[in-house]
């Protein structure tokens, strides 16, 4: 019943498709008083009417004609249910027209009401239910002159201004500037100047349009002189303000607000939490006095200004450092053994440099921790062998990446001084251990760099020196930090680019590459059952055989370490993986004959079977970052005038071993057999396979000699043999680095009798004697000898 009386009633309330303006005034108009604002001709907008009267005449009105007369009241101040008389309203009003009615369910209405024309009431003819009187249209006669036309030419460009000037909608501009009716413009201009009453109904009883264009110019002249005062004022106020007396006086605010909220004891609260946790803490004697010192200037300074917040954040990095909290190692030698037989196959210089440090330390507590430095190819489990030595005494574990790092604050900090200060690293990762005796792993410091900003590797000599890290001091504490008791372990694929004194700091133990037979075994022991969990596999769903294995190394992978190893087995368990989403049952055996399945062609051959064997070709080991490798050296002859060409991008170095190689074989010709006559009338061109990579250093001495030699007599250099060493022009064979790496390279390409330097035979020494066995080592001490042993004297010039 609701909604059919609502819909009644907005059928009743639709606009009439008429100009109100063209009607005619009755002589007769119900009269409708107007509270705190004046109606002017050609404006519309709604209002809102609550009074009993004024409802009653509205639904009247609704079914008439629709016009309504509006006059203002001369009262400032009246209540909804006042009942105002003919002595309280002006004699000059506004026909409104009724266009739509909305009755609110609060019980007031909402008229949508438009201005036609001014009338002037000559009597009034009724009180009751609502006023009602006679009227008499006033004329607004419009006068098309100049005059005219400039007066609405100053009105319009003077609103723009005060438009400009002010909150006033930009788009009172456009309607201004639309309207072609001269007095429509002057209310409409009146309207948004915010006049009193008295001033807006004097504007309305103005008849003569030139009037009412003048009287309206000047009250917008001294609204916009107003406006423009006001602004100057302010910006001189806003320029004059103290910066001091705006703080002091935002201060003040926030107080009075922190205080009216209940909130003006919080800092002194937060002050005594801070001493509460400084006295549970454990604390350094210098800590403690520093602690105490800070509480006592934070007390001094306002918790709203910047120094609080420094000074607090301070206070918690002190608070939060483990100054002297340990943990407790585990020293059983037998199960630590274990754990390290268990996370890393082989490796026994470093598992037995570490039972010798849990050895040592059950007897003597109070050691300092060692700095050890693991130096070998990627791969080879340098970083996880930081993690095992933690989990083995039972400490902390903290990872430090220095490589790219060249900032020298990246290590000590930044003082206090600077904007978002922050410790270093070493205290930061301290307080992420909890703990002051972690074991701390300072990842690639072989690849620290230095530049404007300070130079890390020497911000560490400090941290990494046994008799000077328990007085570390980091810039933004400030504070020593003892750092005896941590066992820093660093890591390194080479040691050359570490500063010398900060590698003397450093007991270095060097890691060779994985032996096939060791990587067989840690990928059977480790590294398959950890891709089977990594895929959702088991046992069950995926077997790779040993020889799988063996064939995956060989002829997949060339490495020192067994990460691309671990790919490669990766690739097998993502291709059983997809192979049982497919929805296929039974186990996958992986044969050697299916990697094909897996990973397509072989990748890699033995180097000594796809060479053409001759005189000119020898054998060579060199060492890399990434592990050793055999080197072929090749020389040919020809007709020309004993010049000498080196080719292979070798470094300056590798050039200088070829020239004294051959400087060697000229003076020694006759003892060597050589014609001495060929020299003038050969050009020797000298070339290193695999010319894209750079190539440098003096261990390829030996192997430049027996190549030339080679060439130059015609009998070709032992295929299976390799060699490696240093010479001099006197014919001594001196040492080289990187034995354990090279003697790996020269086992995996199937080679196994090996030329060193009489010196390097310590190196060899300390190969694992299971990779040693059915190896032959020779050490000459001179050229002849080296040269004795590799030429081929079978006369077989394969």
């Amino acid at each position: 019943m609701e909604n059919e009386q609502h819909s009644g009633q907005e059928e009743q309330t639709q606009p009439r498709k008429i100009d109100p303006t063209r009607l005619d005034i009755p002589e007769t108009l119900p009269i409708l008083p107007l509270h705190g604002f004046v109606f002017y001709p050609g404006m519309g907008f709604p209002l809102q009417v609550s009074s009993d009267s004024s409802k009653q005449l509205i639904d009247d009105v609704l079914l008439g004609d629709r016009m309504i007369g509006l006059v203002p009241s001369r009262r400032e101040q009246v209540k909804d249910d006042d009942v105002l008389g003919q002595e309280d309203l002006y004699s000059v009003g506004v026909v409104g027209y009724l266009h739509k009615l909305n009755k609110a369910p609060e019980g007031f209405y909402q008229v949508l009401m438009s201005g036609t024309k001014k009338f002037e009431i000559t009597g009034f003819t009724g009180s009751e239910p609502y006023l009602t009187a006679r009227v008499r249209e006033i004329p607004m006669a419009l006068v098309e002159d100049q005059k005219t036309e400039a007066l609405l030419f100053t009105l319009r460009s003077q609103f723009q201004k005060l438009v400009g000037s002010t909150e006033l909608p930009a788009e009172l501009v456009a309607t201004v500037n639309g309207l072609t009716n001269p007095f429509y413009v002057a209310y409409l201009v009146s309207s948004q100047l915010n006049l009193k009453i008295e001033v807006e109904q004097e504007i309305l009883e103005i008849v003569p349009l030139h009037d009412l264009l003048h009287r309206v110019a000047k009250e917008l002249a001294k609204r916009l002189e107003t406006v423009e005062m006001s602004n100057q004022l302010q910006a001189t106020m806003k320029k004059d303000m103290d910066e001091r007396q705006r703080e002091f006086f935002l201060r003040q605010q926030l107080q009075a607000i922190r205080k009216e909220l209940g909130e003006g004891d919080d800092d002194k609260v937060e002050l005594k939490e801070l001493r509460e946790r400084v006295a549970e803490k454990k604390l350094s004697p210098q800590a403690r006095a520093t602690v105490d010192k800070e509480l006592s200037r934070l007390e001094r300074i306002p918790p709203s200004s910047p120094e609080y917040t420094v000074a607090r954040n301070y206070i918690d990095w002190i608070l939060d450092l483990p100054w002297l909290d340990s943990t407790t190692d585990t020293l059983d030698l037998v199960q630590a053994e274990r754990d390290l037989d268990q996370d890393h196959y082989g490796l026994a210089r470093i598992k037995k440099r570490i039972l010798e440090f849990l050895a040592v330390r059950k007897l003597k507590e109070d050691i300092h921790g060692p700095i050890l430095c693991l130096v070998g190819p990627p791969g080879v489990g340098k970083t996880s062998l930081g993690q095992s030595i933690a989990r083995t005494m039972g400490r902390k574990f903290v990872r430090i990446a220095l490589g790219g790092v060249r900032d020298e604050a990246e290590i000590r900090g930044h003082r206090r001084t600077y904007i978002g200060a922050l410790p270093g690293r070493i205290i930061e990762s301290l307080k992420r251990a909890g703990a002051n005796n972690p074991v701390f792993l300072l990842d690639e410091i072989d690849k620290l760099g230095n530049d404007f900003r300070g130079d890390p590797s020497s911000a560490l000599l400090e941290v990494l020196d046994p008799e000077q890290n328990a007085t570390f001091t980091d810039h933004y504490l400030d504070i020593e930090f003892d750092l005896s008791k941590v066992m820093f372990v660093a890591t390194a694929n080479v040691l050359d680019t570490i500063p010398g004194p900060l590698r003397d700091r450093m007991e270095v133990v060097e890691l060779s590459g994985y032996t096939q037979q060791e990587k067989v075994a840690i990928a059977s022991r480790h590294l398959i059952g950890k891709q089977l969990e990594a895929h959702a596999l088991t046992a069950d769903d995926l077997e790779i055989p040993e020889a799988t294995i063996e064939a995956l190394i060989s002829s997949y992978t060339r490495e020192a370490g067994v990460r691309n190893l671990e790919r490669e087995l990766a690739a097998l368990c993502r291709g059983t993986a997809a192979r049982i989403a497919r929805g296929e049952t039974g186990k996958t055996v992986v044969t050697p004959d299916k990697l094909y399945d897996f990973l397509g062609p072989q990748r890699f051959y033995p180097e000594i079977k796809a060479r053409s064997w001759g005189p000119g070709l020898a054998t060579g080991l060199a060492w890399t970052p990434v592990g050793g490798q055999i080197l072929f050296i090749e020389t040919s002859g020809m007709k020309g005038k004993g010049g000498l060409m080196l080719t292979g991008k070798l470094g300056e170095v590798m050039k200088e071993s070829a020239t004294a190689a051959l400087t060697y074989i000229k003076s020694h010709a006759s003892e060597l057999g050589i014609d001495e006559e060929v020299f003038a009338a050969t050009d020797l061109h000298v070339h290193v396979p695999e010319g894209a990579i750079p190539k440098d250093g003096p261990s390829a001495g030996v192997a430049m000699v027996s190549s030339l030699a080679s060439m130059l007599l015609g009998r070709p250099v032992r295929r299976d043999v390799a060699m490696t060493g240093e010479i001099t022009l006197r014919g001594d064979v001196l040492p080289v680095g990187g034995i354990g790496e090279k003697v790996l390279a020269a086992l995996r390409a199937g080679i196994r009798e090996l030329v060193l330097p009489p010196l390097n035979e310590k190196d060899v020494l300390e190969i694992p004697e299971d990779i040693r066995a059915g190896v032959v080592f020779h050490y000459p001490h001179t050229i002849r000898e080296a040269l004795a042993i590799v030429m081929d004297t079978s006369g077989d010039k394969r």
